[in-house]
Order: structure tokens, then C-alpha cells, then sequence
């Protein structure tokens, strides 16, 4: 019997303070831990200001947006079992999960870099995805060369 249809989970997320941004509010919360918003805020906001500083770009927005678009994934692999097998059919990422790949990507490859603040981490890892370098692009890479590799077994997520 097929799984119940929940109904939609998606929170709406107010825009953050400074930059009026949804996706710059979802990396806040999500750099955010024990809940202390106001020290994930001024990481984050410090972090752009440094990495546009360093770009020479002057509106730090447009920094972030061009790291995120470099991070975001279009394809991924889920498993599936056919007969016995399990196979990596590769699927295209949308919407919400495509964004939320990004956010969690994004931070896990901050929060991997070690020897300096958190907001030199952001604003090196956002310089760097900015460049489309950096372990979150690598990160991306990896998963569409794993969907690349297995696309010979797509013909598996029509069924």
C-alpha cells in the first residue's frame, strides 16, 4: 500500500534584516547553533562583507547569490532496489531540496575549514564558491559526476 501524502512541510521563512534575502535568512538559521540568531547574523553578514571587500564587488548580495548558484545541484543519485540490486538512479534536483542541499553543503564546508573564525570561513568559502572552487563546488561535482556515472540506469526511475 502506498505511503499517505503528508501535507506540505515547507515553512515560510521571513526575509533576513539587512539585505530583505530569504536564501541569506536560510544560511543563518542554518549556521545558527544553541539558538543564538544575533552571533549567526553578524557571521554571516561579516562573511559577505569580506568576501565582496575581497572581490571588489560592491554589493555583497551578489556575491552570495552567484556561490550559491555555483553550489546549487541539478542532479543526484538515490538508491533504488530492482531485483535483488540496489542501483544509483540519478534524478534532477528541484526546488526546495535543490536549496537545501545548497544551504547544508554551503556550511558543512565552512564549518570544515579549520585555523580561523567562522566568519573568515564563510567569507573564504563564499570567495571560493564565488570562483567556483572550494569544497562545496567540489562537493557539487562529485554528486553530478556519481549521477553521470549512473546514467545508464535511469531508465530505472520510470517505473
Amino acid at each position: 500500500m502506498p505511503r499517505k501524502k503528508t501535507a506540505s512541510l515547507v515553512r515560510d521563512i521571513p526575509a533576513d534584516r539587512l539585505y530583505n534575502s530569504v536564501p541569506v535568512q536560510r544560511l543563518i538559521n542554518r549556521v545558527m547553533l544553541n539558538g543564538k540568531k544575533q552571533l549567526a547574523e553578524r557571521l554571516v553578514y561579516g562573511g559577505m562583507q569580506k568576501a565582496a571587500k575581497k572581490l571588489k564587488v560592491d554589493n555583497p548580495l551578489d556575491v552570495f547569490e552567484q556561490a550559491m548558484k555555483n553550489v546549487q545541484p541539478h542532479l543526484e543519485t538515490r538508491s533504488r532496489r530492482v531485483g535483488g540490486a540496489n542501483y544509483q538512479i540519478p534524478f534532477e534536483v528541484r526546488g526546495q531540496r535543490q536549496n537545501h542541499l545548497t544551504t547544508m553543503w554551503f556550511v558543512s564546508a565552512c564549518r570544515s575549514r579549520k585555523g580561523m573564525s567562522m566568519e573568515d570561513r564563510i567569507a573564504a568559502e563564499l570567495v571560493d564558491a564565488y570562483s567556483g572552487q572550494g569544497s562545496a563546488v567540489k562537493k557539487r561535482e562529485d554528486v553530478h559526476k556519481m549521477a553521470e556515472a549512473n546514467r545508464a540506469f535511469a531508465h530505472f526511475a520510470r517505473n
